[in-house]
């Protein structure tokens, strides 16, 4: 098991102009993270190829590996040479993932207004179809695809089960947000422990917690039954970080943990202490295991 960050964490200073790819990939080091996932935000690999070079560089230089590579798609709602044409945009970025040198890929796959179960039921198989796809390109790389919980529309655990299930592919699983389930207001410990057979990746998230009744204000935003939300440093916010944590250790689970930071603290340091917190939880969940044993 591996600790480290998402590119994602960065986004503020990336946006800004102050930190590109490259000089995040340092910092993740400098840090103590173990892996980088990189999440192509204010930047394009697929047009600017010398960036993945530059990107394998500097993580080999500074002694951690790339983890996973995540983007965005969207496969809803589309039909015809549309359709083809995002599944074939996918396949490109499957490429990229490959000169990455990655075993681990993530790809959005649904938004939509109408989020009712109904339309998902209509939609899921065309989207399973899109998704196989996918995976059967991605194996010829040795590459595990996912699809993560988030957009709402693909985000509680039962509709990440029924997709992964209709792909019917054993490289394609899902990349596991541990906070991500209160966007639909699921319990992330519940969620956690119902989709962690199911994870190629693992994000570790934190949000604080309001109630529809009581609006905090800027800088929040709602989950889709009405609570407010904001993003947290991992360890600081509402959500049971360290059973969710204990859940994925005695799960048997091996693979990379990545910390997404997206709250309203300065990125860099709140990265770090979110990064510390998690190897901290993590030791005393491996501690409390070897106890019971």
């Amino acid at each position: 098991m591996k600790i480290g960050v998402s590119s994602y964490c960065f986004w503020q200073e990336m946006q800004a102009g102050r930190m590109d790819i490259v000089q995040a990939i340092g910092e993740i080091a400098e840090m103590g993270g173990e892996h980088a996932e990189i999440v192509p935000l204010g930047f394009d690999l697929a047009r600017n190829p010398e960036l993945i070079e530059a990107i394998r560089t500097k993580a080999s230089e500074v002694g951690i590996e790339i983890s996973n590579y995540a983007i965005g798609a969207n496969f809803a709602g589309l039909d015809g040479q549309a359709y083809e044409q995002e599944i074939g945009r996918v396949k490109r970025e499957v490429d990229i993932a490959a000169a990455l040198g990655v075993k681990l890929m993530r790809h959005d796959v649904a938004s939509s207004v109408d989020r009712s179960i109904r339309q998902f039921a209509n939609d899921l198989p065309k989207l399973a179809e899109a998704c196989r796809t996918i995976a059967d390109y991605a194996a010829q790389y040795g590459i595990t695809t996912s699809v993560e919980n988030h957009g709402y529309y693909i985000q509680a655990s039962d509709r990440v089960q029924a997709l992964i299930n209709e792909v019917g592919r054993d490289n394609f699983r899902t990349t596991l947000d541990i906070g991500n389930f209160v966007c639909v207001d699921e319990n992330p410990v519940v969620a956690v422990r119902n989709n962690i057979p199911y994870a190629s990746m693992v994000h570790i998230k934190d949000f604080y917690i309001r109630s529809e009744s009581c609006d905090p204000g800027e800088g929040w935003f709602k989950s889709a039954g009405g609570s407010y939300l904001r993003g947290a440093i991992v360890g600081h916010g509402d959500l049971d970080i360290r059973s969710a944590l204990r859940i994925v250790r005695d799960s048997g689970y091996d693979g990379y943990l990545s910390i997404e930071f997206e709250g309203m603290e300065p990125c860099v340091n709140a990265t770090k202490l979110a990064l510390n917190n998690v190897r901290r939880l993590w030791k005393q969940c491996e501690s409390n295991g070897r106890s019971e044993e």
